[in-house]
């Protein structure tokens, strides 16, 4: 099975083509141009240098954030258009499951992906044998309320109630966060915090393979996006009509 992987939720554009769980091709661009400029010219390029072509695509994963909404909306469309095309099934990937499994470890891995003004993504993933047993969700804020920066919702969303004795932090809001994330003091994990960028095209492709195998899988229609909150312009349009968020 040949899968097409694509992830456009973070200002690096990723691109890879898997034969099963083995990676093809990947490509990576984290220049200054959108999404809608650079996406398309690297799938033709990934192509081009696999000698394959859409007619050869049996899968098509797609990540559905969270992260930047334009992004993930330009990745999910260029699915969509992908599949309706050939007629090609679809698989959804969270952005933060794919984070933790491209670490390739077993154990409690937390991703964090920055969303600004003191906020993230946050995604807990309890990892056996390559597999995620349970998982976790959510749009923490880190600034309390005199506006200063304060990690108390990431303690309380990690929570010390599993059989774990490490955690590892991964993604660009570990990396923001990392003098606070390892003063943290847990009872019980010995903590890290992952200093580098990890592109998460692999994984993607290699995640959308397992779901497809677990009969998680659809038309266009089985990709919808994953925003954990709202986006800037609808908080605007509500502070203007006066509508109060908690």
């Amino acid at each position: 099975m040949k899968i097409l992987a694509i992830d456009t939720s973070s200002k690096n554009a990723a691109v890879a083509i898997l034969e099963n769980q083995n990676t093809i091709i990947e490509l990576n661009n984290d220049d200054e141009k959108t999404h809608s400029q650079k996406l398309m010219p690297m799938i033709d390029e990934a192509f081009k240098k696999s000698n394959l072509s859409l007619d050869d695509i049996n899968l098509i994963s797609c990540c559905l954030g969270p992260g930047s909404f334009t992004g993930v909306r330009i990745g999910i469309a260029t699915a969509k258009a992908f599949a309706d095309s050939k007629n090609i099934p679809t698989v959804g990937v969270s952005s933060l499951e794919a984070l933790a499994h491209n670490l390739n470890q077993d154990g409690l891995i937390c991703s964090l992906i920055n969303a600004n003004n003191g906020n993230v993504y946050a995604g807990l993933f309890e990892i056996v044998e390559g597999k995620t047993l349970k998982s976790k969700s959510d749009f923490l804020s880190f600034k309390d309320s005199n506006g200063d920066i304060s990690l108390n919702p990431l303690r309380d969303f990690v929570e010390e109630n599993n059989e774990f004795s490490n955690i590892s932090f991964i993604g660009d809001g570990a990396i923001l966060y990392k003098d606070l994330i390892e003063k943290m003091i847990f009872k019980k994990y010995d903590i890290t915090v992952i200093e580098e960028q990890i592109s998460t095209g692999i994984s993607i492709g290699k995640i959308g393979y397992t779901k497809y195998k677990n009969g998680e899988y659809g038309d266009s229609s089985f990709l919808s996006p994953i925003y954990l909150r709202k986006s800037q312009a609808e908080l605007a349009l509500e502070e203007k009509n006066g509508i109060k968020n908690d």
